[in-house]
């Protein structure tokens, strides 16, 4: 009214650049705070350069779960276009924070192993978004992954695949995105010490076999790496002070580096990610040499690899690549690509 009348000057408010908003999420752990566990460390970071899933299995407290709480720190920062997908699924949900007006870092869902598959999934009587929906260009972490109850697991298969999810009910059909990283951890057996050096497993073959199979075959196929997390030696932790290994800071700037390499490849394109490649897109952007195809045909007929995680296998190389700033997958990368299959039985 005052400002009508001439009684009052308002200031027009400052233009805000959407990208000057953006940031590197606050992680619960940072990569230095882990001792040990180099090999897994590394697979986080290709895990987050290309966005692609990652499966951990180990004894109880070999840092699993510290693993995945510090993955938020070195995952690349959302482009306007990511920020502005989430910000709708969270703002169709109510969970936009007070005085928030855009999702500005990664989204990280850790749901109980007790959550529902509409929980995770979505649907309901309102057909609202699941916790996939939520990790949308995020990360999902499902610790303990075999205690979800199966039909839950399974429910997994098409977002995995397809990077969405489409709900049908008498109300109606609804398709919501979700394109998340996930984080799945494990035990080897129902006690947790199958395999462990110094503690004894109490598990029967028959008990551990269960156990290892509530995890389906075609989830595990649709997983691109696979980890073992041994458990930590004691004389690497008491001399944890004298060796300084690398901050999350660090780490970030690599996979930023490698994702902006991604970016400029699928300009023009959905794609954001190496993950997220086709069959087509694989053949397109990741020409193999002779003697890296020579590898492959060998790798698929040792390892019994099908051809999704033949196609996997080259994405993960792809990515590697880029961490390592080459234009051309090399017979490294693809050696790497091929060490986070081993594991997957």
């Amino acid at each position: 009214m005052r400002f009508f009348r001439g009684s009052l000057e308002i200031e027009p408010a400052p233009k805000v650049d959407l990208s000057s908003l953006l940031k590197v999420a606050q992680a619960e752990f940072d990569f230095a705070e882990i001792i040990g566990q180099e090999q897994a460390k590394r697979a986080m970071e290709i895990a987050a350069a290309g966005a692609h899933n990652i499966f951990m299995r180990g004894t109880p407290g070999s840092g699993k779960t510290m693993l995945a709480r510090a993955l938020p720190g070195i995952l690349p920062t959302l482009t306007e276009e990511e920020a502005l997908e989430v910000t709708k699924i969270y703002s169709v949900t109510g969970n936009l924070s007070s005085g928030e007006s855009i999702v500005t870092t990664r989204p990280f869902r850790s749901p109980h192993h007790t959550t529902s598959r509409i929980g995770l999934i979505g649907g309901g009587s309102n057909l609202t978004p699941g916790e996939v929906s939520l990790a949308h260009r995020g990360v999902l972490f499902l610790d303990e992954f075999p205690e979800f109850p199966r039909n839950v697991l399974e429910s997994l298969r098409q977002p995995l695949e397809d990077g969405k999810v489409s709900i049908s009910r008498a109300k109606g059909s609804v398709t919501y995105p979700a394109q998340f990283l996930l984080v799945a951890a494990s035990n080897p057996c129902p006690c947790g010490y199958f395999g462990d050096p110094k503690r004894p497993c109490k598990c029967t073959p028959g008990q551990i076999s269960r156990y290892q199979k509530r995890i389906s075959g075609p989830i595990l196929d649709r997983i691109d790496l696979h980890i073992e997390v041994p458990s930590v030696e004691t004389q690497k932790l008491v001399s944890q002070a004298k060796s300084k290994a690398e901050t999350s800071k660090e780490i970030q700037k690599r996979v930023q580096k490698a994702r902006e390499v991604q970016t400029k490849r699928f300009q023009g394109t959905k794609l954001k990610s190496n993950a997220e490649m086709g069959t087509k897109d694989v053949k397109k952007y990741c020409p193999l040499s002779d003697e890296c195809r020579t590898i492959l045909r060998s790798a698929i007929s040792s390892l019994n690899l099908s051809a999704r995680a033949y196609f996997k296998v080259i994405k993960v190389a792809r990515t590697i690549a880029d961490l390592s700033s080459d234009k051309e997958i090399a017979v490294n990368h693809l050696a790497e690509a091929l060490q986070y299959r081993l594991r997957e039985d």
